[in-house]
């Protein structure tokens, strides 16, 4: 009935997904029309404003678009102006290309803390540089997704060739297609400017070539640390946790499980999760953690039975080409079934741990883990067991009683 009763207004029930990644896949079309009469027709940018702080993803398609309060976008649902000061906008320039192995994730993650030492809160971002075409969509999606967390209203990406193949990737009408590319050109903005075509507020410099694979923790989206460094960086939570438990070393305990003797150790991860917007509208991300699945399948390798795994995509569309290349049955035969379309773990609901491993977590002040592709691993976000110390993106989680 909404429907029938506004212009231009569509509803995606419950159990779509999440809406930046069904914005990205399937409503967006970065340039928009409006009949003005016979034989006439106006073209002109596509913008948005969501109630989200992560509408931002869009901008990987080179579509500008941010979060606002429910006032706001309700004034522009009704056609009213949104107000806003000029902002400062920081160009960042990307050069070189990503190393074999280094993913959106690492990407993203290097981006984030690398903006926060340079204050972009409430200034606009945008990447230029010959290394934008080093990065497909679903990459600058990932970029553009984690704005909130390096702070700048908006990680705003080109339109190119790259976002021409990605609208053909997804099933938009060849037409809209033709009228992008020629849209963007007719404007002079179609391609990524090289350094000193425009001049931002301030430039800041990353180089791709120079990002490793990391993680980010334990407790804030912003604290990369590079794989390596991971299995040390849990000795100091460890060692402040043992100033209160009175004790040195690693504490374990033994718990029974499905009948069975399972020893836990402080360390011990305690959730695995693929989930949240960021990482779940990445294909490349989500075929890889297929392929990991498969080798797992092939050596034998499972989770033990004490760590709760999720699979939450952010739109049925991952659930297709994981069906379709034969990669979701080797997720499911190592426990990752989806358990729907949505933020989950991302945001606390990961539903219930086995009695037995929160008992022992509460009783015995355990440091438990917790790995996921979310955003927001602040503390006593991912699970309501704990207090929750975290880690996110290939991240993982700490998270403690």
């Amino acid at each position: 009935m909404a429907q029938n009763a506004f212009r231009n207004f569509r509803v995606f029930p419950p159990g779509t997904g999440i809406i930046h990644q069904v914005h990205l896949e399937h409503i967006a079309r970065v340039v928009m029309t409006e009949d003005l009469g016979p034989n006439e027709r106006l073209a002109y940018f596509d913008t948005v404003v969501g109630m989200d702080s992560h509408t931002t993803m869009i901008n990987g398609l080179g579509v500008v678009g941010w979060g606002v309060g429910g006032v706001e976008a309700e004034a522009a649902l009704l056609g009213q102006p949104i107000a806003v000061l000029p902002p400062q906008v920081i160009g960042v320039h990307l050069y070189g290309k990503p190393r074999p192995g280094v993913t959106a994730t690492d990407i993203v993650l290097y981006v984030t803390e690398t903006l926060r030492k340079y204050n972009v809160v409430d200034k606009f971002v945008e990447f230029f540089g010959e290394g934008v075409k080093e990065l497909p969509v679903p990459d600058r999606a990932t970029i553009a997704n984690m704005a909130p967390e390096y702070g700048a209203t908006t990680g705003l990406f080109p339109v190119d060739e790259q976002t021409l193949a990605y609208l053909r990737l997804t099933g938009r009408d060849e037409w809209l297609i033709s009228l992008v590319e020629r849209y963007f050109m007719e404007q002079g903005v179609f391609g990524s400017p090289k350094e000193g075509d425009v001049e931002y507020s301030q430039v800041i410099n990353i180089d791709l070539s120079a990002i490793e694979p990391s993680l980010a923790g334990p407790s804030l989206p912003w604290q990369r640390r590079s794989l390596s460094d991971v299995p040390k960086s849990l000795e100091p939570v460890i060692e402040d946790r043992n100033k209160k438990r009175n004790i040195s070393g690693r504490k374990k305990v033994v718990i029974e499980l499905d009948g069975k003797k399972v020893e836990l150790e402080d360390g011990f991860v305690a959730i695995a999760a693929i989930t949240s917007c960021t990482n779940t509208s990445n294909p490349y991300l989500l075929m890889a953690s297929g392929l990991v699945a498969k080798k797992a399948v092939e050596l034998g390798v499972s989770p033990p039975p004490y760590v709760k795994t999720v699979l939450a995509p952010g739109s049925r569309v991952v659930e297709e080409y994981l069906r379709r290349s034969g990669l979701l049955q080797y997720l499911e035969k190592i426990g990752f079934y989806i358990t729907g379309f949505g933020c989950m773990v991302c945001i606390g609901n990961t539903g219930p741990l086995p009695e037995p491993v929160v008992k022992a977590i509460r009783e015995n002040d355990l440091v438990a883990a917790a790995v996921l592709s979310g955003n927001r691993n602040f503390e006593g976000r991912i699970h309501q067991t704990s207090g929750l110390i975290t880690w996110p993106h290939h991240p993982w989680s700490w998270f403690t009683h």
